[in-house]
């Protein structure tokens, strides 16, 4: 079995250029592909104290693996036991005596083992001894971006979503459950549905104005456009950061149900108004906005 090992987080085109190798190298061998992954970042074992922002949850990112058509995708818990193995031994007890992997594929810049204190040649050097070819992949880049889960988190604090987007390969989605607000959006015309992520560790991108797509599975809901609201609500005088969805000709009772929320495109920064009348106006600016640009996408797609 040939397969490859790492955290995923976000599962980027970065993850699929390494996935795709062993594809390729498994189809001229014969083998059968495996990711191997983790079910917490390692980082939250070693350093408790450490507040993750993760790009995708466990689901979703074995969803995704899943989804690249590799045969196997291995789930490993992470915990000090794991963590305090060294590279060899990680290498010999894990890898090839209970997974039975015969070649291992690392990324560009991918170690493991205790402190992650060795590196490519090690690892090579171990594999001959125990029977694992080692061979590593080439870094991703597009232009001159890197494409890196640390990259497209940065990106999405600073609201670039469609670069996020691009390097992901895959829209950037929050999946929470509905709960109740103050219901100021319904006082002024714009009813939302505020949000409460599954996963307290998923990132929520910068504050502003987005057009996104909303569904429920679960719900029986269908995808449609919708306008994302992730701030403060300073017009209200608002202090905690909220995640507030306006789904346009939608008038179900929403609270309690799970809902997915698909970023687009941001639309504009957050800010305050001098009066709700003059924030009804920008938000009907934002609305059609987000309709033109929707339109506009489906003619192209048409094209």
């Amino acid at each position: 079995m040939i397969a490859t090992i790492g955290f995923f987080d976000g599962v980027h085109l970065g993850h699929c250029h390494v996935i795709n190798m062993i594809k390729k190298v498994a189809e001229v061998k014969g083998l059968k592909t495996c990711v191997i992954t983790f079910d917490r970042h390692p980082r939250q074992v070693v350093q408790p104290e450490w507040c993750p922002e993760m790009l995708t949850t466990l689901e979703e990112k074995t969803q995704l693996l899943k989804a690249t058509g590799i045969d196997r995708c291995e789930v490993l818990h992470f915990d000090r036991k794991l963590a305090s193995l060294s590279a060899r031994d990680f290498m010999l007890q894990i890898l090839k005596e209970r997974l039975r992997v015969t070649h291992l594929v690392t990324g560009y810049d991918n170690r493991f083992g205790h402190n992650r204190s060795e590196g490519f040649e090690d690892y090579v050097r171990y594999g001959k001894k125990i029977g694992i070819e080692v061979t590593r992949a080439e870094e991703l880049t597009m232009g001159s971006t890197h494409v890196s889960s640390s990259s497209i988190r940065r990106m999405l604090k600073e609201g670039k979503i469609e670069e996020a987007t691009m390097c992901l390969g895959h829209e950037y989605r929050i999946t929470g459950t509905v709960v109740a607000g103050e219901h100021i959006g319904r006082t002024i015309g714009f009813p939302t549905a505020n949000i409460l992520p599954n996963d307290s560790s998923k990132l929520i991108p910068a504050n502003g104005v987005y057009a996104v797509d909303v569904w429920s599975e679960p719900e029986g809901i269908s995808r449609r456009r919708a306008m994302l609201n992730i701030g403060t609500r300073p017009t209200f005088n608002g202090k905690s950061t909220t995640i507030e969805v306006h789904i346009p000709n939608f008038a179900s009772d929403l609270y309690g149900k799970t809902l997915t929320i698909s970023l687009i495109s941001k639309i504009r920064e957050e800010r305050r108004f001098h009066s709700p009348e003059e924030l009804v106006e920008q938000l009907n600016k934002d609305l059609e906005n987000i309709i033109k640009q929707k339109l506009h996408n489906n003619e192209k797609d048409s094209l």
